[in-house]
């Protein structure tokens, strides 16, 4: 790809940033927030804030980029003729923005027919940034930025893993992820994307989850990649479609937590 073509993939992708920052800030941690449910069954929430920053997000690549398509959490599917696709979550973590936890963020990745090639995990209420791909993997924030790189953790008895539900998915992923847990040094819950953009930051070294949409974990692969960690399925194949995801920051820890995560009896 032209250098060229890639600085301007990257300035879209800040510029759909910038403008869902704009958009989702006004909302959140404020006391007429309301959400809908998506679900006759259980809670899945969606709220104005998603909504208006995946629309932000569109206006923006309407400008810019009309010839590229887009798959976005809360409006589907739009076609394109470039063979790129932006993948947007406008919120990842919808129920931690309702709680006012600052652990949920906006999503932007940019994929071709064979998977992520850029992306962007922000936070906005903490003015965080990490982006990766296209040769670079960094971060932006209140202490400054700096380049990524993953942590060199060889062992799971020196890991620190999290993951967002203590349930992870179905009684047998919780079952496969307690495994992975109790040889961990640290587990901890609840963080959303935020956990992948910590891995890439050099903070932790597993993330492990289940019930993914390709809109959950594109942009994760591609910014964890980029800062030089692994992500596949839990069959260690590629994660980019969704399901299940396993994060880590070197092969072998990856290969110790999938073969954990793969036991049977």
């Amino acid at each position: 790809m032209p250098l060229n073509l890639q600085s301007d993939l990257i300035q879209t992708a800040e510029a759909l940033a910038d403008a869902a920052r704009l958009a989702i800030l006004p909302h959140f941690r404020s006391a007429n927030l309301q959400a809908d449910n998506k679900l006759s069954q259980g809670f899945d929430p969606v709220t104005q804030a998603d909504r208006a920053a995946e629309i932000a997000m569109r206006d923006v690549l309407a400008e810019r980029r009309p010839m590229d398509a887009i798959f976005g959490e809360e409006f589907g599917v739009t076609s394109g003729e470039s063979g790129l696709t932006w993948v947007l979550d406008p919120i990842d973590g919808t129920r931690g923005f309702l709680s006012g936890t600052p652990t949920w963020g906006v999503l932007i990745a940019l994929s071709d027919e064979s998977g992520p090639q850029m992306g962007i995990i922000d936070q906005p209420y903490t003015g965080e940034r990490f982006i990766g791909g296209f040769g670079r993997a960094d971060w932006t924030g209140p202490h400054g930025g700096g380049t990524m790189q993953v942590r060199t953790t060889q062992t799971i008895q020196d890991a620190i893993v999290f993951t967002t539900f203590p349930e992870v998915g179905t009684p047998e992923q919780a079952a496969a992820f307690g495994r992975v847990a109790a040889r961990a040094k640290l587990a901890r819950y609840g963080m959303d994307c935020y956990a992948y953009a910590l891995l890439a930051a050099g903070h932790i070294d597993l993330v492990i989850e289940a019930g993914l949409q390709a809109y959950d974990i594109q942009a994760p692969i591609a910014v964890i990649e980029a800062a030089g960690g692994i992500v596949t399925d839990w069959e260690g194949n590629p994660a980019h479609n969704g399901g299940t995801a396993l994060a880590a920051s070197t092969p072998e820890l990856h290969a110790q937590a999938l073969a954990l995560l793969k036991k049977t009896g």
